[in-house]
């Protein structure tokens, strides 16, 4: 094991379009528990908590999840050197730039470890033992290394890389020989039978320092921009913001295509650590435990002569009878139903649903927020009804709305209602009306989270007619 402190970075900026209606851009794939209590990326970061070997995480992270991520962390008992919030998705080659560059100033001779925050793996010990051979060759050699799946069948849903020479004495190292895209069943096949090809994960380990020299030949505007972005960033508490006008001069590339497929740096770690991407409801079946008959089944199923099916609802109930190879998911708003072969035409219905203005695949019922949550419960012709939660000690922005009126009950703990220039408390049964443009503020003073229902009325009910004026979250 190496004395160096290894710097994790984890790229928390995905979708997950493929696991919907499950995974929504307000609340993607790596922010659920996909696969046991924990979620995707409370499980990546228990991967590195090592204090004697792992510093505190770096995480490159979407605006818009922050407040989850933080509060997933808080639920972990980790915590993180910076989360880095992206102005805008730039692919993750720009991502790493930030990271790097944020952790460079911080120590000139920084290794990262850089990992999705939605991957599985199963086999921490040998990972470890494949982090050490990285580390080996990126000390001695310079390389920048990537992490490949030894695979076990002829997958076409990966890239592949090519495994050249062993990097000098390093036996468990090797040169890249080439990487290739994601090849139909045949070539799929050779590649298996060849055994030199391991599939593309996505993890890499470098210095902070070789990763941008490397950037600034390949890429020198995007390396450019990443300095200018941190350099003129700025603290949120926990969070760091980069320089939004900086960052967005940067192109948009993948680290692969950036930088991996064209240094001639680049050396493969081939590993067998129960990896997968988790990238489709296919393989979180593979991964899934499942009964006698092949099914993997998670909430409120009957089954009847059903074989190899993928099952899981937070919604209605699912009864599935004399089918075989399905996937069915269920949540309060939406049912997919797909053949397991089918499973990553997934995306393509998320693509209707966008091209046709809907927002299902954006948010679910129960919508997070710093403060709490809330769910959408009906909605008509001009007018909508939400069960609001506050947690204890939280509060809403200070705010008002140009198109709505609002009507609050309280069911369960005390309401502090600004209303204009008046404050007051309520209990439960009591309720006010908030009328169009009056300026109000919800808040939780109790120890108990606080719930109650909202009734809007109004022309328009969007969530975008807030006019903030004050906001502990810092929202605009």
């Amino acid at each position: 094991m190496t004395a160096k402190t290894i710097w994790p970075v984890i790229l928390s900026g995905g979708s997950g379009t493929r696991l919907w209606p499950l995974s929504r851009s307000l609340y993607p794939k790596q922010l659920l528990p996909l696969v046991d209590s924990s979620s995707m990326l409370q499980a990546t970061i228990s991967r590195v908590k090592d204090a004697g070997r792992y510093h505190p995480p770096v995480l490159v992270a979407n605006e818009e999840h922050r407040f989850i991520i933080a509060e997933q962390l808080r639920q972990a008992g980790s915590e993180a050197t910076a989360i880095i919030l992206e102005p805008e998705g730039r692919n993750t080659a720009p991502a790493i730039a930030l990271a790097a560059r944020f952790i460079l100033e911080r120590d000139p001779e920084a290794l990262l470890l850089v990992m999705p925050s939605d991957h599985l793996i199963r086999d921490t010990a040998a990972f470890a033992v494949a982090i050490d051979a990285a580390v080996a060759a990126a000390e001695e050699r310079r390389a920048l290394l990537t992490f490949g799946i030894r695979p076990d069948r002829p997958e076409t849903g990966y890239g592949y890389i090519c495994c050249g020479a062993p990097l000098g004495a390093h036996n468990d190292v090797h040169q890249v020989d080439r990487f290739v895209e994601k090849p139909d069943l045949a070539t799929a096949e050779s590649y298996l039978a060849d055994g030199n090809y391991v599939w593309n994960s996505g993890i890499f380990l470098f210095s902070a320092a070789g990763y941008l020299e490397e950037l600034a030949q390949f890429e020198p505007e995007m390396a450019s921009a990443a300095e200018d972005a941190v350099s003129g960033g700025a603290w949120d508490s926990l969070f760091f913001r980069p320089e939004r006008e900086a960052f967005r001069r940067s192109p948009s590339n993948s680290v692969d295509y950036a930088v991996m497929e064209r240094t001639r740096r680049a050396a493969v770690v081939p590993v067998d650590m129960g990896w997968s991407d988790v990238g489709s409801w296919a393989a979180l079946w593979e991964v899934s435990p499942k009964d006698d008959k092949g099914n993997a089944l998670t909430g409120d199923i009957l089954v009847e002569g059903t074989r190899n099916c993928y099952a899981r609802t937070n919604g209605p109930a699912i009864a599935l009878a004399g089918v075989e190879d399905l996937i069915v998911v269920a949540t309060p708003d939406a049912v997919l139903v797909t053949c397991r072969e089918r499973s990553q035409d997934v995306k393509l219905i998320v693509d209707q649903l966008k091209a046709g203005g809907r927002d299902e695949h954006m948010v679910h019922t129960v919508v997070h927020r710093p403060w709490g949550s809330y769910q959408t419960t009906d909605r008509g012709d001009r007018f909508q009804t939400k069960r609001i939660m506050v947690k204890p000690g939280e509060k809403l922005s200070l705010q008002k709305h140009h198109h709505r009126a609002e009507h609050w009950i309280v069911v369960q703990g005390t309401a502090r209602v600004t209303r204009g220039d008046e404050v007051v408390d309520l209990h439960e049964n009591e309720s006010t009306f908030i009328p169009i443009g009056v300026t109000h503020r919800l808040e939780n003073p109790g120890k108990i989270p606080l719930h109650i229902i909202e009734v809007q009325s109004g022309s328009y009910l969007g969530e975008d007619d807030i006019v903030r004026f004050e906001d502990t979250y810092g929202r605009g």
